[in-house]
C-alpha cells in the first residue's frame, strides 16, 4: 500500500502541482486549502507525512503544526515563501521535521520527503537506540531528550543531530557532513542551518555536566566531546 502525504496549502497551483509531483513518487496524496481544512483531512486520511504552507487561511501553518504535534510525530515539511532564519527557527522550534522556501526545485523536495520518511522507516524497524552519559539520556526510540532526570522538549532535528553526535564521541563533523549525514540530502541552502540547531541544543544541554559538551571546532565543524576519564 502507497504511503499517504496531505498537501496543506492554499494555491491551487502550487497544490496541484505538489499533488503530481508527490503521486509519481510513489505516495497517495490528499489536497487542503486551509488550516481547519487541514486538520479536518488530517484526522480523516492519517497520513504519512505532511506538506504544510504557513500563509494559510482561517488557521496558519503554526497553528496546524501546534494542533498536530497534540496528538502525533508525522513528519511535517514546512512550506513558505519566507526565508528568514527566524522563520526556519520558529518552524524548527514548533516540531517541524524540516523547511522549505519557495520557490523551490522538485529534486530538493523529494530528496527532503525521502530523508525524513527514511528516518521514520529507520525508527520502525528499530534502527534507533538510547544513547546514556551523565545527566543525558537521549532516547530515540521515543524521541525524548532527558537533561538531570527531567524530560526536555526538542524537535525530531535537534534529536538526530544530539544523537548523531554522541553516537561518535570526540568525532569532529563539518557542517556540510552533518547535513548531509543528518538531513540526508545535499542541502541546497547555507550551513547556517547546523548553527542553529547547535545553538538551540546548547540552551537546553549549558553546564549539564563536565564530562561532556558540544564542543565547536573552530574553522571545521562540531563534536560532542567526552572528558578524557570516560
Amino acid at each position: 500500500m502507497s504511503k499517504k502525504v496531505l498537501i496543506i496549502e492554499d494555491d491551487n497551483n502550487i497544490a496541484e502541482l505538489l499533488r503530481l509531483y508527490m503521486e509519481k513518487a510513489g505516495f497517495t496524496a490528499f489536497i487542503a486549502e486551509n488550516g481547519a481544512r487541514g486538520l479536518t483531512e488530517f484526522e480523516k486520511v492519517s497520513p504519512d507525512l505532511v506538506l504544510l504552507d504557513i500563509m494559510l487561511p482561517i488557521l496558519d501553518g503554526w497553528g496546524v503544526l501546534r494542533e498536530i504535534r497534540t496528538q502525533s510525530k508525522v513528519p511535517v515539511i514546512m512550506l513558505t515563501a519566507k526565508g528568514e532564519t527566524a522563520d526556519k527557527v520558529m518552524g524548527l522550534d514548533a516540531g517541524a521535521d524540516d523547511y522549505l522556501t519557495k520557490p523551490f526545485e522538485v529534486g530538493e523536495l523529494l530528496a527532503r520527503v525521502r530523508a525524513v520518511m527514511r528516518r521514520v522507516d529507520d525508527e520502525a524497524e528499530g534502527h534507533r537506540r538510547k544513547l546514556v552519559f551523565d545527566k543525558l539520556v537521549i532516547d530515540m526510540d521515543s524521541f525524548e531528550l532527558y537533561v538531570n532526570d527531567k524530560r526536555v522538549e526538542a524537535p525530531p532535528k535537534e534529536m538526530e543531530l544530539l544523537f548523531h553526535l554522541a553516537s561518535s564521541p570526540n568525532r569532529v563533523y563539518t557542517r556540510n557532513q552533518l547535513l548531509d549525514e543528518v538531513w540526508g540530502f545535499d542541502y541546497f541552502g547555507d550551513s547556517r542551518t547546523v548553527d542553529v540547531h547547535i545553538k538551540r541544543l546548547r540552551e537546553k544541554l549549558e553546564n549539564v555536566s563536565d564530562k561532556w559538551s558540544l564542543k565547536t571546532v573552530w574553522g571545521v565543524g562540531y563534536k560532542f566531546e567526552l572528558a578524557a576519564d570516560n
